[in-house]
């Protein structure tokens, strides 16, 4: 029985170990059913709706970006975020198989495993009995279980195969695990339903889990050494986007950060979401929230909605910025860096000699509703709602909130209570390199209307499969088949739709190579969830940055958690720990 603790798939207790509002999602239909409505919509709803906690930005979320040259979460003033130390070690690749942040990575991702599997033992039987509501559901959790494996085959190295509850799941590495997602992907990709929109799996997310797997297939294989990326695999890549692109049913939206707004459900780009728009006690904002400043109060209609001043963007990866743009302004040469959404009036801009100690009239007001903090990479003195010493917003005669500079009232740094938040690029883990204000901070997604404390109830999708990507994996797979003009051509297209701000539409590339594409995935796809295995597969993650200086191989997997091998010992060779840990 221990196998079946430490997996956490076994135990039957766990499958059906969901809160009741997990069962009351909106957006699952339950008419198109039929009269097994309320068991085919309450065994997959709790499937699906666990991606949000897998997603969660300390669980797999924070697992990608952190170790990645793309973010970096400091002990913060020395009073935050240090939390076992567990970001500092992973930005370092010093991680163990004690660290918290794998552990919960790996526990969530098996629990959302285990629900797919709870939900494909209930829809099996009704399935062969004939009823085609419950077939239809049966594809897409066997679909959701293959992208949920994928998963852990990319951060682990390792699927954990399991057909039946009462069975012992069979590891599988390398290519017995490729094959084994390849064949669930297969099964259904012909018969899956086509017509869904994102917030279930269709067809067209299947072709794109399909092209994700080949793109991935050489690392897949060997992890530690060079990836040898066959023609053949990126043939099937080409094969899989070319249907998703020459489908006509998806297109490249003119606003990026409408990608990431409260209402992106509707949003042509989407491919694949996690659907927020229902009832779940889970549903977040915390990629919204996770990064932006202590002291900012985005929604100052909800007056406990603030940031968490946690991870900010390395310094290397903005330099990627500077580097492509030379001098010009990136916010004024991409569309995709930045979005001015808070106006601040002309007379205000210019704080020479002002600091929250003789600011008292240098604001301006705005219905609290109305208040848009800016999107992308926020940096510099920010804008925003301030509280008065009895912990209420600053209001105008007519109720209005009033804006101010924003006041830093985080940390123990030297601007606190006398200086504003502004974000600097340097950021570290030195004492002044991680006072609460260091680092530009990701705001690419709203923070929604709907959460009244950036932590729960949120309406904005998470989006986890778009267009864009298909076009870049697209532009990848000819790229190492030897189009470089296809190539470019792919990279130009997603470029050139963003013409929502005309001014900001990024310049089309004249050439393409490895180097760049690399660069411009960072670019499109930013702080979703891609940066670490991008960095795998271009052959960049040894490299060092900021505070990383580790170029061991082992590294480009994570450790099985010490909590998962121990719970195994008692099954002789079932689970063995990572090379090098």
């Amino acid at each position: 029985m221990k196998n079946k603790i430490i997996i956490g798939l076994l135990a039957i207790s766990s499958f059906l170990n969901w809160n009741c509002t997990d069962l009351e999602e909106e957006r699952l239909d339950e008419a198109e059913f039929g009269g097994q409505a309320e068991v085919i919509s309450g065994v997959i709803a709790p499937a699906y709706g666990y991606v949000s906690w897998v997603w969660r930005h300390t669980n797999y979320y924070g697992l990608q970006l952190i170790p990645s040259d793309e973010a970096i979460l400091p002990f913060r003033g020395g009073t935050d975020w240090f939390d076992g130390g567990k970001f500092l070690a992973t930005h370092q690749h010093n991680f163990t198989p004690t660290n918290d942040l794998i552990g919960d990575g790996w526990n969530e991702l098996a629990t959302n495993i285990s629900r797919t599997l709870a939900a494909i033992e209930v829809l099996t039987p009704l399935s062969e009995e004939g009823n085609s509501e419950a077939t239809s559901a049966l594809y897409e959790m066997r679909a959701l279980r293959a992208y949920l494996n994928m998963l852990m085959l990319d951060s682990w190295g390792l699927i954990l195969k399991k057909e039946a509850s009462t069975e012992r799941s069979e590891v599988l590495r390398a290519q017995e695990a490729i094959d084994y997602i390849e064949s669930e992907l297969l099964a259904v990709v012909d018969v899956i339903n086509t017509n869904l929109g994102p917030g279930r799996i269709n067809q067209a997310a299947v072709w794109g889990f399909l092209a994700r797997l080949y793109l991935n297939a050489a690392v897949y294989r060997d992890p530690y050494g060079t990836p040898n990326f066959s023609t053949e695999d990126m043939g099937r890549v080409l094969q899989y986007t070319d249907n998703i692109i020459n489908s006509g049913a998806y297109s490249l939206s003119p606003e990026y950060f409408d990608l990431f707004n409260d209402d992106n459900n509707s949003n042509a780009e989407l491919i694949f979401a996690l659907d927020q728009r229902g009832i779940l006690r889970r549903e977040h904002s915390r990629w919204a929230y996770w990064s932006i400043a202590g002291s900012m109060f985005p929604r100052p209609e909800f007056p406990s909605a603030d940031g968490t001043d946690g991870p900010a963007f390395t310094s290397d990866f903005i330099q990627t910025w500077i580097d492509a743009y030379g001098a010009v302004d990136p916010a004024e040469a991409d569309a995709r860096f930045y979005q001015q959404n808070t106006i601040v009036p002309d007379a205000l801009q210019d704080l020479t000699g002002l600091s929250p100690l003789n600011d008292e009239d240098h604001f301006y007001c705005i219905v609290p509703e109305e208040f848009e903090m800016d999107r992308g990479i926020i940096r510099g003195t920010q804008w925003g709602p301030r509280k008065g010493e009895d912990g209420e917003f600053l209001t105008c005669d007519g109720g209005e909130v009033r804006i101010y500079p924003v006041l830093q009232r985080k940390g123990n740094g030297p601007d606190r209570d006398v200086g504003y938040v502004n974000h600097v690029l340097d950021v570290n883990f030195t004492n002044e390199g991680s006072f609460h204000n260091t680092g530009y901070r990701c705001s690419k997604y709203q923070f929604s209307r709907t959460s009244p404390n950036g932590n729960n109830f949120s309406s904005v999708d998470l989006v986890l499969m778009r267009l864009a990507e298909i076009y870049l994996m697209r532009a990848e797979a000819k790229l190492r088949n030897g189009d470089a003009a296809g190539a470019l051509a792919d990279v130009n297209m997603v470029r050139a739709s963003r013409t929502a701000r005309p001014a900001q539409t990024p310049a089309a590339l004249t050439s393409l190579d490895l180097d760049i594409l690399f660069r411009e995935r960072g670019f499109e796809l930013y702080w979703e969830g891609f940066r670490r295995g991008d960095q795998i597969r271009f052959g960049k993650y040894e490299d060092s940055w900021t505070d990383k200086t580790d170029s061991d191989v082992n590294r480009r997997l994570f450790p099985i958690p010490q909590s998962a091998v121990d719970a195994a010992s008692g099954i002789d060779g079932f689970l063995e720990q990572n090379q090098g840990y």
